[in-house]
């Protein structure tokens, strides 16, 4: 995050935003960093990378994967409804079998839902789009298994500076995608042992 834009100084009201941030609780099992923000999406913005428990730091994990943004603007879009925005991603890597769930995408939306409505954020305009991604190789790639892979994109206008709880509730749907047992109670879980992920070449 950058201390100005266009020589004009971070509001407070951002800032404050960005030190409960820095203050979420997330799971254990998740490496979070900070990466460089977009700058297009809005005046201000402050963005993270999450992994889980990657074998090595700056990778991808093959379990789950994700991003976080906050986006900032004092004029409040109207398509936002507020000055603030989030923008999620979290991908994680399923049995094939688990992928062809004709549910799967509803389970996946529920989850986040259920995530942030646990740590008690507070947001309007909810939108997103949750893809399941099957693969099978041929040719040179018919050695490699068959895989599955669900993504989920989201994006929601926080009603109040505590952007903490919707980061912790990112994290605790990334941990869930990926097969890691709930900290919400009453919530199954999807099978630990993955497939293949879908391969990109």
């Amino acid at each position: 995050m950058s201390d100005s834009v266009a020589g004009t100084a971070v509001p407070d009201v951002f800032s404050s935003a960005v030190a409960a941030l820095e203050a979420a609780h997330t799971r254990p099992e998740l490496t979070i960093t900070e990466i460089p923000a977009p700058g297009s999406l809005a005046p201000f913005s402050v963005a993270l990378a999450a992994d889980v428990t990657p074998a090595r730091h700056g990778v991808d994990s093959p379990l789950g994967t994700g991003r976080f943004i906050l986006l900032y603007d004092p004029a409040a879009p109207e398509a936002w409804g507020g000055q603030f925005r989030v923008v999620c991603f979290a991908q994680a890597p399923l049995e094939t079998e688990i992928g062809v769930d004709p549910f799967l995408a509803d389970v996946a939306w529920s989850w986040l839902v259920d995530a942030l409505a646990t740590r008690g954020a507070k947001y309007i305009g909810a939108s997103g789009t949750a893809t399941k991604i099957l693969s099978t190789g041929f040719g040179e790639l018919e050695s490699q298994s068959d895989g599955a892979l669900i993504e989920l994109r989201a994006s929601w206008t926080p009603t109040d500076n505590e952007i903490g709880a919707h980061v912790e509730g990112w994290s605790e749907l990334l941990c869930m995608l990926a097969g890691l047992p709930p900290t919400i109670e009453g919530v199954s879980v999807l099978s630990r042992r993955k497939a293949q992920s879908p391969s990109r070449s």
